[in-house]
């Protein structure tokens, strides 16, 4: 399996690190202008990681400002109660 110097998470395209920047924002709470924001290939492993630097990518920013993060995190909600009945 490979590795990353700097210890980060990786992905193997920018695709698979914008879907997993966009579901870090929908399963966990960050305050206002926290988390990651946007995705960066690392000069050390030729890799994709997260970042919590600007620029906010484009599509995370769009879904953000569209609500749609925040109606995932409600049906994400809704299925945990369901679950536990």
């Amino acid at each position: 399996m490979k590795k990353c110097p700097t210890g980060k998470r990786l992905y193997h395209s920018e695709q698979l690190a914008e879907n997993a920047l966009i579901d870090a924002h929908i399963h966990f709470d960050y305050r206002a202008g926290g988390g990651p924001v946007a995705v960066y290939r690392c000069d050390d492993c030729g890799e994709y990681h997260l970042t919590s630097r600007t620029p906010m990518n484009a599509n995370l920013a769009q879904k953000l400002a569209e609500g749609t993060i925040e109606k995932q995190k409600e049906a994400g909600r809704w299925q945990t109660k369901i679950k536990q009945r």
